[in-house]
């Protein structure tokens, strides 16, 4: 890909863009102040960012997608000294703001740039409280216009430069059909009169901070097949994951890269004692294969871990009386869902529920003032949320 000012900071097209407007490409401050300037008066904007989550442990956003009506921009933070210009228009509440499945984009524009928000539309969200069959962005797009993404896109390197005619093909068409899709959803959400429900969870999204979670040195619990490991095994599983975990951030690579969780399975349960029996890939094998073989003697002789105690948001564990509400909450919440036709969390998150099991609220009054429902879901749920825990 040339830079813009070699092609006058138009992207590339290919086939399955062919028939749209080439998007602009946007890695200069000159071409970031136009685009700032014709997004001004706009009423909404799609919005989709791209990261190098899969090449780096310590990963960024790469690309900013900003779509309206007439036109994509692909803004390039890594060749732009600045794009704090944007700010002004993602914290208007005038403007709505586009995302698909905005959770994650709306963390890491914050947590890289310092953005603030208002006014958020999220389709994923919107199709999830409509209890659509398949809510993935490249379903939508290919049921509602025969748009079909070419995902294998997603799985390059974003951090790379310069980037493919493929990747900026693939990163418009994130945006591109976002706002037609919006108003699709909309139009369902008013007519199954789901528009409260989904507002309500809208205006939550605006507030979602980035959250810098201590790296946990109990991680390899989450490992599916740790629970398979016996006492020993498990050991030598922790030192693997502790001496993965350092590597990985020594040079900034993800932990899967470095060797992946089957693999530390299979050395814990193996426990090899020379380097050819690792089953590591040549370059792992010569890169790590001496500090792999020290790590799984370390863990033979290491006193087992025990697996940590649960709890509960608070890192409190609840009464026998609380976790007896919570589960009957449960149980009425799959029904509800089933009877939607919508997953269980689109009704009520564990959260929530936990913290109504907690207060046991003996009225809708008691309810309301724990803070947890929003209006809707206190009008919705709030009567059969109480009758639940009293059965």
């Amino acid at each position: 890909m040339a830079s813009s000012s070699s092609t006058q900071g138009r992207a590339p097209a290919n086939t399955v863009t062919r028939g749209l407007r080439p998007p602009i490409l946007v890695d200069t401050p000159e071409t970031f102040s136009a685009m700032l300037e014709a997004l001004v008066g706009e009423p909404a904007l799609a919005l989709d960012t791209e990261s190098d989550s899969l090449y780096r442990y310590f990963y960024k956003v790469c690309l900013v997608q900003v779509s309206i009506a007439s036109t994509d921009y692909l803004v390039d933070p890594l060749r732009l000294p600045d794009i704090s210009g944007l700010n002004d228009l993602l914290a208007d509440p005038s403007i709505e703001k586009v995302f698909h499945a905005a959770e994650n984009d709306v963390v890491v524009l914050k947590r890289d740039f310092g953005f603030s928000f208002a006014h958020i539309f999220d389709t994923m969200v919107a199709a999830r409280i409509l209890g659509l069959p398949r809510v993935s962005l490249a379903a939508l797009l290919e049921e509602n216009f025969a748009v079909k993404l070419d995902k294998r896109a997603q799985l390059t390197d974003w951090g790379r430069r310069p980037l493919t005619a493929e990747q900026l093909s693939y990163a418009r068409l994130d945006t591109h059909y976002l706002m037609p899709l919006r108003d699709l959803l909309a139009d369902q959400l008013q007519a199954r009169r789901r528009w409260r429900e989904a507002s309500e969870a809208f205006v939550a999204l605006p507030d979602l901070v980035p959250v810098d979670r201590p790296w946990d040195p109990e991680g390899f619990w989450r490992n599916r097949e740790a629970r398979s490991l016996g006492p020993q095994e498990l050991a030598v599983l922790r030192e693997l994951y502790l001496w993965r975990d350092g590597q990985a951030r020594a040079l900034d690579l993800p932990a899967f890269k470095v060797v992946d969780d089957r693999v530390l399975i299979q050395l814990s349960r193996n426990q090899p004692r020379e380097l050819r029996y690792l089953g590591l890939s040549p370059w792992q094998a010569r890169r790590f294969g001496a500090q792999v073989l020290e790590a799984i003697a370390r863990g033979r002789t290491a006193v087992p871990p025990t697996f940590p105690a649960r709890s509960h948001n608070d890192g409190h564990r609840p009464d026998p009386a609380a976790v007896e509400r919570y589960d009957r909450l449960r149980a009425w919440r799959t029904e509800r869902a089933a009877e939607r036709g919508v997953a269980s969390d689109v009704v009520l998150t564990n959260e929530v529920l936990m913290a109504v099991a907690r207060a046991a609220p003996a009225s809708i009054e008691e309810l309301a003032d724990l803070g947890v429902l929003g209006a809707f879901k206190l009008e919705e749920y709030g009567e059969e949320l109480v009758r639940a825990m009293k059965a």
